[in-house]
C-alpha cells in the first residue's frame, strides 16, 4: 500500500472513531427522554432516546473489525471509556458550581437533566465494555469460522449477542439504583432489544456496501484481508 493510501485509511479510521465517541457520549447524555415509535402498526416502541444513536458505535466496531482488525477495533472501545469518564468528570464539576440569578438554566433544571448521569454512564459504561468486547470476539470467531466468508452472519450474530447483554446490563444496573421502576424492566427489556435488532438487520446492507467500498479503494482482494500498517 502506497503511502498516500495508508494516510488515507488513517484519516478515515480518525473519522470513524469521532463518530463512535460521538455516538457513545450523546446516548449517555439524552438517555433521560422517552418516546413512543409505532413500527408500521405491529408493535408501539417505547424507547429512550438514548438508544437512537448507540447502535451506531456496533455498526462502526463491526466496520473497524472487518477492515482494520481487532487489535484496532478494541482501541476504538477503549477510546470511548476515556471519552466517557472525561465527559462524566465535566458534568460533575459543571453541577458543582452554582448557577447565577440570570442563568437560563438553574441549579435544579441542571441536576433534573444531569442528576442521573453519573449512575447512568458507570451503568453504561459497564454493560458498552461488556458488550463491544463480546461483539468484536464474537464478529472474528464468526469471520474465522468462515473463513471470511457470509459478512451478515459475522455482523448479525456478534450483534445480535452482545446488543442483548448490553440491553440487559444496563437496565438491570438502571432498576437496581432507582433510576428506572422494576415494573419497568421488561417492557424496556423488550423493546430496547427488539429496536436493536431491527436496526442491526436494516445495517446489514450498509456494513456490505461499506466493506465493498473500501476492499475496492484499498485493494484489499481476499476475504480475509485487513488494513495492516
Amino acid at each position: 500500500m502506497t503511502s498516500k493510501l495508508k494516510s488515507e485509511a488513517e484519516n478515515i479510521y480518525l473519522i470513524l472513531a469521532a463518530l463512535f465517541i460521538a455516538s457513545l457520549v450523546t446516548s449517555n447524555l439524552i438517555f433521560q427522554k422517552f418516546f413512543t415509535w409505532d413500527f408500521f402498526g405491529l408493535h408501539t416502541f417505547e424507547l429512550s432516546v438514548g438508544i437512537l444513536p448507540y447502535p451506531i458505535t456496533f455498526l462502526i466496531t463491526d466496520i473497524i473489525s472487518e477492515i482494520y482488525g481487532k487489535k484496532r477495533a478494541h482501541k476504538v472501545i477503549m477510546a470511548g471509556i476515556f471519552a466517557s469518564i472525561f465527559m462524566l468528570l465535566i458534568i460533575i464539576a459543571s453541577s458543582s458550581v452554582a448557577a447565577t440569578d440570570w442563568s437560563p438554566i438553574q441549579n435544579h433544571e441542571f441536576k433534573r437533566v444531569f442528576g442521573f448521569t453519573f449512575i447512568a454512564v458507570g451503568a453504561s459504561l459497564a454493560a458498552y465494555l461488556l458488550a463491544q468486547h463480546i461483539d468484536v470476539q464474537l464478529f472474528h470467531f464468526w469471520k474465522n469460522l468462515t473463513k471470511g466468508k457470509h459478512l451478515w452472519l459475522r455482523n448479525n450474530a456478534s450483534t445480535f449477542t452482545s446488543q442483548f447483554i448490553d440491553t440487559f446490563t444496563v437496565l438491570f444496573l438502571l432498576c437496581s439504583f432507582k433510576v428506572i421502576e422494576w415494573e419497568l424492566f421488561g417492557i424496556l427489556l423488550l423493546n430496547g432489544y427488539m429496536f436493536k435488532l431491527i436496526i442491526a438487520i436494516l445495517d446489514t446492507p450498509v456494513i456490505y456496501f461499506i466493506v465493498y467500498l473500501f476492499k475496492r479503494r484499498f485493494h484489499l482482494k481476499d476475504s480475509m484481508d485487513e488494513l495492516q500498517f
